[in-house]
C-alpha cells in the first residue's frame, strides 16, 4: 500500500552536478528512479545557513511522494542518494552537497509516542550534540524550521501533525515572522 511522504530538500555547497538548483533537480530524477510515484515538487527556496555561520546559504524544497514499502527502507534510498551527489556525514549540522530528510510518512509516530516526544523536547544545546539511533518520525524538528515548513506548505498544507495536531500551514504561521520573512521563494 503506498503511503504518502513528505521529504525536505537542501544543499548549500555545490556537487559535482554544479549549481544547488541542477543538484536539487538531479536528487530528485534520481528519487523517481527508486520506484518513488507520484513526485510532487515545492517552488525552490533560498534560506540562511543552520544553525548560523556553519556555511553558505540554502537552497531548500520539500517534495511529497507514494511509497509502498517502510519508512526505513525509504531512508536507505535517501541516504544512498545523498552520497551519490558527495555528501559525508563528517559533522552534524555542516556544509552539504545534498541533504533529504524524511519528515513525515503519513501519520506514523516512530519509534513510539513516547522517544517521539522526548526528541521532540530535546534542549537545543544537546541537538547539536546528540543524534538518534533509530529514525524519528516525524522529523522531531519539523515544527521549528521555517526552511521546512514553507515548502511543505507548498505540497501538504493539510498534513496533519500526529503528536501535535497541527496542519503544516499552522505550524508554519506559528513561526516568527522573522524566521518566515528568511525563507524566499526564487
Amino acid at each position: 500500500m503506498n503511503e504518502q511522504c513528505l521529504i525536505a530538500l537542501g544543499a548549500n555547497v555545490p556537487s559535482g552536478v554544479d549549481a544547488l538548483e541542477r543538484t536539487l533537480l538531479a536528487a530528485l530524477e534520481r528519487l523517481k528512479a527508486f520506484g518513488l510515484e507520484g513526485l510532487e515538487v515545492s517552488r525552490f527556496y533560498r534560506t540562511p545557513c543552520f544553525p548560523a555561520g556553519a556555511g553558505p546559504d540554502y537552497l531548500n524544497a520539500a517534495a511529497c511522494v507514494n511509497w509502498a514499502g517502510t519508512p526505513g527502507d525509504l531512508l536507505r534510498i535517501l541516504h544512498e542518494v545523498e552520497a551519490e551527489f558527495g555528501r559525508e556525514r563528517l559533522q552534524r549540522w555542516g556544509r552539504r552537497t545534498l541533504d533529504l530528510d524524511l519528515i513525515a510518512v503519513e501519520d506514523r509516530v516512530l519509534p513510539d509516542p513516547e522517544t517521539h516526544d522526548a526528541w521532540r523536547a530535546l534542549p537545543m544545546e544537546e541537538q547539536v550534540e546528540k543524534a538518534p539511533e533509530h529514525l524519528i518520525l516525524p522529523h522531531p524538528r519539523v515544527q521549528d524550521r521555517a526552511f521546512v515548513l514553507v515548502p511543505l506548505a507548498d505540497v501538504a498544507p493539510d498534513w496533519v501533525h500526529p503528536r501535535l495536531g497541527q496542519s503544516v500551514i499552522e505550524l508554519r504561521d506559528a513561526l516568527p515572522s522573522k524566521a518566515l520573512n528568511e525563507v524566499v521563494a526564487l
